[in-house]
């Protein structure tokens, strides 16, 4: 008896964990996050399909792997709320832009320039899918950028999905540059010298925000004249780990099974929209005249990244290459997505001094140009 019912509980067993568990994994964050878009049955059919199952199961098992960064979260957090480290932020929650969104200011700590000597500028802009993300996970990363560098580092928070849709967030970040340009003289930046840096999805928005003014979209409903001045201060754009085609991007989510579940093309209003907010497709689109006020860019990229393909960079690289804009592209080995930024917050990070040594080096040969 005890031989039969061990027979009999190994295919149960192994049923629930190759497809009672799967499923219900996957079922679950397709009811939460969103299911396939078909209409009547095919709706479900295509959300039971075992081939994306089982695409999404690896892509949700991967995620776990975000649980070794636990301890570094709630060290930042712990960090940000301690009175002491306020020293580092000379401003916390400054209120800009037409949403009244908020942003944090760094300075470089111990600097030993004359006061009325003024720093360059870095806006750092965070990744998360354009649907998550918030300025005060990057806390650590602002301030050891600033000491880097030597420079102020501004970091904006930014409409995410739901709350806002992709030309939102570029309005946001415009608006960030705006007040950038107003507010230089009282907090002691260069408005003339700034450099945009972004990681993912956060990348993709400096490289889209740049187009958008140098286009002087009137989507933006910012004044011509203003937005070629905001142009003329952008020094350059390095982009961590970035997208840069959200074609391709979502050709990539397809084979990990996550494109319902994904953010992107939501907060892109649909799939029809894709092109219009892809930095490869608008830079084809570029009058001479535009290409020639594109600024210089730095792309980096982990070559263990699953998350963004690194071919993502090779081909805007490629690209701005054919277009003769100024690139720089280097191929990080074994970084993967999110040790290219996470290990920017401590020195004693894996990758922090081989990221941070391409940075400072392209970050000083941005500021060489015009």
């Amino acid at each position: 008896m005890t031989w039969l019912k061990y027979t009999l509980s190994l295919p149960v067993t192994a049923g629930f964990l190759l497809v009672g568990l799967p499923y219900s994994v996957c079922l679950a964050a397709q009811l939460i996050y969103g299911c396939p878009n078909k209409s009547g049955c095919r709706k479900y059919t295509e959300a039971l399909k075992p081939r994306r199952i089982y695409r999404l199961t690896f892509a949700i098992l991967d995620i776990l792997k975000y649980l070794q960064y636990g301890r570094l979260y709630f060290q930042l957090k712990l960090w940000y709320k301690n009175e002491e480290n306020k020293k580092h932020y000379k401003k916390v929650n400054i209120i800009f832009g037409r949403r009244s969104t908020n942003l944090d200011l760094c300075h470089p700590p111990n600097t030993s320039k004359p006061e009325h000597v003024s720093t360059p500028l870095v806006v750092f802009v965070y990744g998360g899918a354009w649907g998550s993300g918030e300025r005060s996970t990057y806390c650590l990363l602002a301030r050891q950028m600033a000491e880097e560098l030597s420079t102020t580092v501004i970091c904006p928070d930014y409409c995410t999905y739901p709350k806002g849709d992709i030309l939102g967030m570029v309005q946001d970040i415009a608006d960030c540059l705006i007040w950038a340009q107003e507010n230089a003289q009282k907090f002691s930046f260069d408005k003339d010298n700034i450099v945009l840096i972004g990681h993912s999805a956060g990348a993709h928005l400096c490289a889209l925000t740049t187009l958008f003014l140098i286009e002087t979209r009137d989507e933006l409903f910012i004044d011509s004249e203003r937005q070629w001045d905001i142009t003329m201060s952008i020094r350059g754009v390095i982009g961590l780990s970035g997208v840069y085609d959200i074609m391709d991007h979502y050709e990539h989510e397809q084979k990990r099974g996550i494109e319902y579940i994904s953010t992107m093309h939501k907060a892109m209003n649909g799939e029809e929209n894709f092109s219009n907010y892809s930095p490869n497709y608008l830079l084809r689109k570029l009058s001479s005249e535009n290409l020639s006020r594109m600024p210089p860019f730095a792309l980096l990229h982990g070559t263990s990244d699953v998350v963004v393909p690194v071919k993502s960079s090779t081909k805007f690289s490629e690209l701005l290459t054919s277009l003769s804009v100024k690139v720089s592209l280097y191929l990080l080995p074994e970084v993967n997505h999110t040790e290219m930024v996470t290990d920017l917050m401590l020195s004693n990070r894996r990758f922090y001094h081989p990221v941070f040594s391409c940075i400072k080096q392209e970050f000083r040969k941005l500021l060489g140009f015009r």
